[in-house]
């Protein structure tokens, strides 16, 4: 009966939309091809044209038949594999979520951990091809992209990347696919600069103000993608050389750079830090915790964003739940309890429900500046270290360990 009960759900879910094959992680993944209606010998009369053309509609049924057969099939066999393994960059209430909605649909039991997008790439680097989890889920572009250039993750053909609403929200070759897209900017604890008499921050170069010192959180970019995300958009804004000068000085300032994006964020509220950088999205979960302490700022000369993606692991031990996890992931069952989950990020599925706070706080998914991708593929690591050789006049290593947080 579980069986039964499993394809009907599935077929609801997928069969629209997806062919699979069998394959192990890394097979080509093409949809069959439609079988078309061939015209009759003689064509029937006028007034019977209705009739004539039955037999292309019932050509349209084997099509979807096949998809739900397919569907099916993939199912069973990441059931046969049994098991999942996820590592999570998103928030834990929003992984947690989406692993127990995942078990409860398909009944494929999942293990997962929430880990720091720099935690996770620096775990598959060093397994070198066996990865203990089978699967990323959330967490800022940027990391996948270092992990696609090492060779770290295995392509495969999504068929409900159909619903992505741009190619830019996806891995040219299928490396990773997008899920939602953050905001980068300011949380700024709005009672503490009123009693210290000071000025809410608008734009970068404000936060270089001699008034901060001490008052402002980061995250660290040994651990946080949220930080070589901030990194990168220095770069790509000011240049090379001068975003490195604007760390050194931005460097006098800050208070702390925590191991997670979303550290900075949950310290602003209670007043650990008055001014947090982060994604806007991470200060809407803290001002609706009720801290409404908070204020959100846009910087004024612009800003970058993230893509939070998902990925398979190159050598995955659980390829076809991996795969269907990643169908998943890119379908409404998943993104959908986000925002129930203290997840406000703009959706970027087009049949995604997008959530209301992340409008109502003023946020704008299209005001952000052109971010260059390719260039963050290419050169992310190699402006990390300038970033320390900057900071701390040699390497991560050397950064002082009370400051850049990695537990």
């Amino acid at each position: 009966m579980r069986k039964n009960v499993m394809k009907k759900v599935t077929a609801a879910i997928l069969a629209a939309s997806m062919v699979f094959s069998l394959t192990a992680c890394g097979g080509s993944d093409a949809p069959a091809e439609t079988p078309t209606a061939e015209a009759p010998a003689e064509e029937a009369p006028a007034a019977e044209e209705p009739a004539a053309e039955a037999p292309a509609a019932e050509a349209e049924a084997p099509v979807a038949d096949e998809a739900a057969s397919g569907a099916d099939d993939l199912v069973a066999a990441a059931q046969a594999e049994g098991s999942l393994v996820v590592y999570g960059s998103c928030e834990e209430a929003y992984l947690s979520a989406a692993c127990q909605k995942f078990e409860e649909m398909y009944g494929i039991k999942v293990d997962y951990q929430r880990l720091s997008t720099g935690e996770v790439y620096t775990k598959i680097e060093e397994e070198a091809g066996n990865p203990s989890g089978d699967v990323w889920f959330g967490g800022t572009t940027d990391p996948y992209n270092e992990a696609t250039a090492a060779g770290l993750l295995e392509p495969y053909a999504a068929q409900n990347a159909s619903h992505l609403i741009g190619d830019m929200y996806k891995d040219a070759d299928g490396n990773w696919y997008g899920i939602y897209k953050g905001i980068l900017g300011f949380m700024v604890n709005k009672e503490e600069l009123d009693r210290l008499g000071l000025e809410v921050p608008q734009d970068w170069d404000d936060l270089l103000k001699p008034e901060y010192k001490g008052l402002i959180g980061m995250s660290n970019p040994s651990t946080a993608g949220t930080a070589k995300l901030v990194i990168n958009t220095m770069v790509q804004t000011k240049g090379h050389d001068e975003a490195m000068k604007y760390f050194q000085e931005l460097d006098k300032n800050v208070y702390q750079y925590t191991k997670s994006g979303s550290g900075p964020s949950k310290m602003v509220g209670p007043g650990e830090c008055v001014i947090g950088i982060g994604f806007l999205h991470d200060g809407i979960t803290q001002i609706l915790s009720g801290y409404d302490n908070i204020e959100l700022v846009i910087p004024k000369s612009g800003t970058s964003f993230e893509i939070g993606a998902t990925a398979i692991f190159k050598g995955c031990k659980h390829p076809n739940a991996a795969k269907l996890w990643i169908e998943y992931a890119l379908s409404p069952d998943c993104v959908n309890i986000a925002k129930e989950n203290e997840s406000y990020q703009f959706l970027v599925l087009d049949n995604a429900e997008q959530p209301e706070e992340a409008a109502q706080f003023g946020l704008d998914p299209d005001n952000v500046i052109d971010y260059d991708f390719e260039d963050a593929k290419q050169n992310t690591a190699q402006y990390v270290e300038d970033f320390f050789a900057a900071v701390t006049n040699g390497s991560a290593d050397a950064a002082d360990s009370s400051r850049f947080l990695t537990e």
